[in-house]
């Protein structure tokens, strides 16, 4: 098993954060198999691709809400990661707080 979960939708509530203040968290590791994605669908090329992340961010964003880790952006990096045997990579994660 590599993921907890495969989803296809973000069950937590809308975050707003920017690029910008992705990159303001540090990057901590994180298991593969404690997270669920949020994407059910990968693009190979993405996944293949020498420059993936040439523009984005080096490290996938992930959310931890209500006890959970959800993969938001970075699924291609994840999958690579699990493909040279690793099973844990290294992550920026926001902690949402539950509201209400």
């Amino acid at each position: 098993m590599i993921f907890k979960l495969i989803g296809d939708e973000r069950p937590y509530p809308a975050h707003g954060l920017s690029h910008r203040e992705w990159a303001q968290i540090p990057p901590r590791q994180v298991r593969l198999d404690t997270l669920i994605t949020t994407k059910a669908v990968l693009d190979l090329h993405s996944l293949l691709a020498k420059d993936s992340t040439f523009y984005g961010d080096l490290f996938p964003h992930v959310v931890q809400w209500r006890g959970e880790l959800y993969l938001e952006d970075g699924l291609h990096r994840a999958l690579r990661s699990a493909l040279h045997q690793r099973s844990v990579l290294h992550a920026r994660v926001l902690d949402l707080p539950e509201q209400g």
